[in-house]
């Protein structure tokens, strides 16, 4: 009989529907109980440092530019001219980091509502908080729902990167809530939703598109590939008031900053709107 003193972490959220995700660790780093959640940093073996909100893995050093890159620069290269910005959740700091990689931004905000997220992650993941102290910056710790309510045609693009639709993030799955974005943008604007897996979560892909095509002119759901996420595949929803994300997208601006990049070109672009036929008959768009 072997004796072993691996350590590993199992995210848990899918186990009632007979999946689960192990990944071997080092250490705990830090482990905090803020107002709304348990927030845990571990030093993972294959993975580098990882973050953990309620047991549910946020991002993963190793992996986490396939969802930054992609849900920041789909909407970015699609809008002719983005200069205020506006991240709801995103308390790691990656997506900030990815929008402030576009010049035309004067204005980034970040909506995050547990400062301890912030606070933990400007510590821990230098990587990918690197950008929170930008000039451009400015951080509020807020309810994102209400937050937006009160900025009424402010936003060139919107981005909501939440976690699951459990506990605090659940408002951000709300009719109401996309109804609310659409106030809150510009007569150009464009918001981008984080939603789910169409492999595990085929109904909310679902309900979340009804809503971008009830309440905007272009409606659109692409997807990126991120091994720790729930069936590697995560997707976002598009929600547009004027521009299209494949025939209003200029790949020449791209080009300066293509070396930077390590996950998404303009290929990876315009694919990640093609769906398997599955999800693209269920949603129908």
């Amino acid at each position: 009989m072997s004796v072993t003193s691996e350590l590993w972490f199992e995210e848990k959220l899918e186990l009632d529907s007979g999946r689960t995700l192990k990944i071997r660790i080092n250490r705990l780093i830090e482990q905090f109980e803020s107002p709304y959640q348990r927030i845990e940093v571990y030093e993972t073996v294959p993975f580098g440092r990882m973050l953990v909100l309620d047991g549910v893995i946020m991002c993963t050093e190793w992996d986490e530019h396939a969802y930054h890159e992609m849900i920041t620069h789909v909407p970015l290269f699609t809008h002719a001219k983005p200069e205020r910005v506006l991240v709801i959740g995103g308390g790691d700091g990656g997506t900030i980091r990815e929008v402030l990689r576009h010049p035309s931004v004067a204005q980034a905000d970040l909506c995050e509502i547990d400062g301890d997220v912030v606070r933990l992650s400007r510590t821990h993941l230098p990587s990918m908080a690197c950008a929170l102290d930008d000039p451009r910056v400015t951080i509020y710790h807020e309810d994102g729902a209400k937050f937006i309510a009160e900025r009424p045609n402010h936003y060139d693009i919107i981005i909501v990167d939440s976690s699951d639709p459990i506990g605090p993030a659940e408002v951000l799955f709300s009719e109401e809530f996309y109804v609310a974005m659409r106030g809150s943008l510009r007569e150009d604007g464009i918001a981008v939703t984080q939603s789910e897996s169409f492999y595990y979560h085929a109904s909310i892909v679902k309900r979340l598109t009804g809503f971008a095509k009830k309440h905007y002119a272009v409606a659109g759901y692409y997807n990126t590939i991120v091994p720790t996420y729930p069936s590697g595949i995560i997707g976002f929803t598009m929600c547009s008031k004027k521009y299209h994300p494949l025939r209003d997208f200029n790949e020449a601006r791209v080009t300066p900053m293509q070396g930077s990049l390590r996950y998404y070109n303009p290929g990876i672009h315009r694919g990640a709107f093609d769906l398997p036929s599955f999800i693209k008959n269920e949603i129908n768009l």
